[in-house]
């Protein structure tokens, strides 16, 4: 590969990490950007063609498989990641599309150089058409299958978008509205921790924006977070907003009674127990926070240094004195509803997942049910609006308890002014609403 190159294999050797090792894109980029030594608008060129072509994969492999006459699966890998990366270019960037198609080939010939000449005329096919007449040509007609032309144009697998158009009630011009958000690039959003620095002042020296509901979050327009003085001392984290805004629903529940003991039942990595903690801190309660994963148990001992946090590394299923005034169930789920941030997980997660872990998630919310004191607060929060992983689970695990539950409305809890907070009482918010992840609230109240 020629220098000028570098920022093309660096997104290949990302995308082909994700495929072939089933590596982490915001893991394992960093490392090749690193060793690569790229920086500035090259790790920018290079981030942009990795995110853009994991999120419209199922999209481009459609375009692809039809302009080769073959399907994707029958394509080597190292070729195949390379034509996506390719046709990626050609559909939606302003590389021109002889370049796109000169520096694809430019790469093919140096991981897969028998499939030189191939790769060459299924690009040029690509580039003979723009994306809205691939669309037209790849995707079944809206108008007998919209499902199923939603998840080729807007390159979701079809389980997704009709959990997604479930959730939203049938509405497919909502469900469209957040499909295209789900492939925009996600701002990164900071939590200014209470007692340490406030928005304002994180804002100034970040160069962002204070958010637009939680009084702790901050925009970044991009940049590297992790370099940021306040992040490094422990004054802030990087936290999506709609995070902070459940965990905030949990410590502005109405309670009568003590409000000194807090729980967080699956505390990694930390995001959320560092709010609390911060939040307790100023009120005068302790946060006791739980993690079944060893290492994850530590980054949330890192994440709450300082403050009046206990981390235990034991299964949130044990037994629990029912003596904590809020509890918070931050519940392993499918991810469903950070798409944009984490793209390959829609290519990852499949039906046969929620079985297990909707189970988990009704024994997570049952032991803390238990846990509650009576009058006490158990917020259940889940990152995926799928109607199994929220409105069931939380209806099953408040029957199966065995103590009485009060649902509490999570509605007038949050900011007001929010819109789109539905009929209550759950909550569920939304990235083409809200601008959020699309995180699921339920509180609930021990009888």
């Amino acid at each position: 590969m020629r220098v000028t190159d570098y920022p093309r294999r660096a997104a290949y050797e990302a995308v082909a990490a994700v495929h072939r090792d089933g590596a982490y894109a915001n893991l394992v980029l960093p490392h090749v950007l690193r060793d690569l030594r790229l920086h500035g608008r090259d790790a920018a060129f290079a981030t942009e063609l990795t995110y853009g072509t994991l999120r419209h994969q199922g999209t481009l492999d459609a375009i692809v498989g039809a302009a080769a006459n073959r399907d994707m699966t029958r394509i080597d890998p190292p070729a195949r990641d390379a034509l996506r990366l390719g046709a990626y270019q050609v559909l939606h960037t302003r590389v021109p599309a002889h370049a796109a198609v000169s520096a694809t080939v430019d790469l093919v010939r140096s991981v897969a150089p028998g499939a030189t000449g191939f790769a060459n005329a299924v690009l040029r096919e690509v580039a003979a058409h723009d994306l809205d007449a691939w669309i037209a040509r790849v995707a079944p007609p809206y108008d007998q299958d919209p499902v199923a032309h939603l998840a080729v144009s807007d390159s979701h697998p079809q389980w997704i978008v009709r959990a997604f158009a479930e959730a939203l009630g049938g509405d497919l011009d909502e469900v469209t509205r957040l499909l295209i958000e789900d492939n925009q690039r996600p701002p990164v959003h900071l939590c200014a921790r209470p007692g340490r620095i406030d928005a304002v002042e994180l804002a100034d020296q970040a160069g962002g924006a204070p958010g637009a509901f939680s009084p702790y979050a901050v925009y970044l327009p991009g940049g590297a977070p992790g370099d940021l003085p306040a992040i490094l001392d422990g004054r802030a984290h990087v936290q999506d907003e709609g995070s902070q805004l459940v965990a905030l629903a949990l410590a502005d529940a109405p309670l009568d009674g003590t409000d000194e003991r807090w729980l967080d039942l699956c505390a990694g990595p930390g995001g959320k127990a560092g709010l609390l903690g911060a939040i307790a801190a100023e009120r005068g309660a302790h946060l006791t926070a739980i993690e079944v994963a060893e290492h994850r148990a530590r980054l949330v001992e890192q994440a709450v240094r300082g403050l009046p946090v206990t981390v235990l590394h034991q299964d949130g299923r044990s037994d629990l004195p029912g003596e904590f005034d809020r509890i918070l169930v931050d519940a392993p789920c499918t991810g469903l509803g950070s798409l944009r941030r984490r793209p390959e997980a829609r290519w990852r997660r499949q039906p046969s997942d929620l079985p297990p872990l909707t189970r988990l998630q009704r024994e997570l919310l049952t032991a803390a049910l238990r846990a509650a004191r009576p009058g006490g607060v158990v917020a259940y929060v889940t990152c995926s609006p799928h109607l199994v992983e929220t409105q069931v689970t939380v209806t099953e695990a408040a029957r199966r308890s065995g103590v009485a539950v009060d649902f509490v409305d999570a509605r007038p809890v949050l900011p007001a002014g929010m819109p789109g907070l539905g009929s209550g009482p759950t909550v569920q918010l939304w990235p083409h609403r809200h601008g959020t992840d699309a995180m699921f609230l339920a509180l609930l109240r021990r009888g």
